[in-house]
């Protein structure tokens, strides 16, 4: 068996969008929508300052991804980065693949000198949050807020 991780191609996204119907499956705030997946893939693949996407393969085949958006943060003076994504197929989980996928993205976000990686995760996942305190990841004092902006009526001062 050969694994390895890589930067992702447009031959990618169609299975990407399969991983990422898995992880919405386990995730409260997400329906799946393959379209809105793969649109959301394509805007991050063909927009390089966007972010970064991220394969794991194994023997040849997409078993995992992770994606690096970008943001600049103002507390760090740079660029930092914002993990989304992090999923490893059902058929390859609890094999350590998902270590090795964050391990990578974490070395590759520091050698470009990215201080600071941010992620969120469904608060009702433990073994997720498990995962990612295994890791170093710490929980922060900032709480999550957020809105639907299309839904909201437009109100002009």
């Amino acid at each position: 068996m050969e694994a390895r991780i890589d930067v992702a191609t447009d031959d990618d996204l169609e299975p990407m969008a399969d991983l990422l119907a898995e992880l919405f499956t386990l995730e409260s705030d997400f329906t799946p929508d393959r379209d809105k997946q793969l649109a959301g893939l394509y805007l991050i693949l063909d927009n390089p300052a966007v972010g970064q996407l991220f394969v794991l393969r194994i023997d040849g085949n997409v078993a995992g991804m992770a994606n690096a958006l970008f943001t600049v943060s103002t507390a760090e003076g740079r660029r930092v980065v914002l993990l989304e994504d992090v999923v490893v197929s059902r058929t390859w989980r609890g094999r350590g693949f998902g270590h090795r996928l964050v391990e990578h993205v974490l070395a590759w976000a520091a050698a470009k000198g990215m201080p600071r990686v941010t992620l969120l995760s469904d608060k009702d996942n433990a073994p997720a949050l498990a995962f990612y305190e295994k890791l170093g990841f710490e929980h922060s004092a900032m709480q999550v807020l957020r809105m639907q902006t299309m839904d909201r009526p437009r109100r002009l001062a």
